[in-house]
């Protein structure tokens, strides 16, 4: 495979950058200004009815003051003033009554709209967290077929059973070739029982013929495996061997005559360049520009292996508040949006309980 990942992200969100367009895309959004404004005219148009029924008063009052001037002659028209203050009163105790009743329910309405607005926004996080891991998912199963299948090529069967000089140089060559056509790896170590690489691809540039690596966990794991079946996929680490390049590193064991069940004679190990394949894939999860986003991959201890921006990569821990879910979304102390998706695994590779997680800016 010599494409860097061969796989495309699914068009899950729309990533443009132009406010105008996202306003426009965004119903939620357009209800809520909606709303806003039947408030405000709703408001707008009670004060304008209290300020009639503030005159009609006033006409009341005024009309009341003529009518006691008037006497006698002036006790018919005092009663219908009197009538009159009092339709104002209840009018304007209606216009009250109906700004706070439509102020009340209109907030309930906006309140309502934002959470249904944040759901959406953190459930399609959690969608394009899925999205990333997936990837990387669908990526590393392709390198445990791969190193099953290398492990049967009748030069590393044959350099594993018999190391001579000859065996080194054609088991070499032959891992050089594959590495020129599978260019998302570092190196191929042919290695034998007692962890000792006896032959690797690129020789001229990693001098690691000789180097005993049986004290790491991913070969005393494939010393273990019970069939040519089986594979080993190690945490992402930093291999000094390599230059310190983050690599996954997956075994094989090589077994005689290249058969599944043969006696195991070696470990194939070969070491996948990590870090330009996982940040292809975090930096291309199609988040928008406003949500300020941190898109991170992170292993089952919660360790940062790949993060879009390129930072805390080995080194940070995430404090992921799953609470024993294997997808979901939460805001954490400053109010940002944490969505994340544990991985499913691919076919026949379960997964590392991996997450894909997307922290959005508060």
């Amino acid at each position: 495979m010599s494409a860097a990942l061969g796989l495309k992200a699914r068009p899950i969100a729309n990533g443009t950058t132009n406010p105008e367009a996202e306003d426009d895309s965004d119903i939620s959004a357009l209800i809520n200004r909606l709303t806003a404004e039947v408030n405000q005219i709703a408001v707008d148009k009670t004060k304008s009815i209290q300020q009639i029924t503030n005159q009609m008063k006033m006409l009341a009052l005024n009309a009341l003051i003529e009518s006691s001037r008037a006497g006698a002659q002036g006790a018919g028209f005092a009663v219908v003033a009197q009538e009159v203050r009092g339709v104002g009163q209840q009018v304007e105790t209606i216009a009250r009554e109906l700004e706070t009743q439509l102020t009340k329910r209109t907030g309930e309405l906006v309140s309502s709209i934002e959470r249904m607005s944040q759901r959406s926004r953190g459930e399609r996080m959690v969608d394009m967290s899925l999205n990333a891991i997936e990837l990387i998912d669908r990526n590393l199963y392709e390198r445990t077929c791969d190193v099953r299948w290398w492990a049967t090529d009748s030069a590393v069967v044959d350099c594993a059973a018999s190391p001579s000089a000859g065996a080194v140089t054609h088991a070499s060559e032959r891992l050089a070739v594959i590495l020129g056509a599978y260019t998302v790896y570092l190196d191929l170590w042919l290695c034998d029982l007692d962890g000792n690489v006896i032959a690797n691809g690129r020789a001229d540039r990693f001098r690691v013929v000789g180097q005993n690596v049986a004290n790491t966990e991913w070969f005393r794991e494939a010393k273990t495996l019970r069939s040519g079946d089986d594979y080993v996929a190690g945490d992402v680490e930093s291999q000094p061997l390599l230059g310190n390049a983050q690599v996954a590193t997956y075994c094989a064991s090589v077994r005689a005559g290249g058969q599944a069940h043969g006696a195991p004679i070696g470990v194939l190990a070969i070491h996948f360049d990590w870090e330009p394949q996982a940040r292809a894939i975090v930096q291309g999860v199609r988040v928008g520009d406003s949500d300020k986003a941190r898109v991170l991959l992170v292993d089952s201890h919660f360790r940062v292996i790949a993060a879009s921006d390129g930072q805390g990569i080995l080194s940070e821990r995430l404090t992921l508040a799953a609470n024993g879910q294997r997808s979901g979304f939460y805001h954490d102390r400053t109010g940002a949006l944490v969505a994340f998706h544990a991985t499913p695994g691919y076919e026949t590779y379960r997964g590392l309980g991996w997450y894909g997680v997307i922290i959005c800016g508060a």
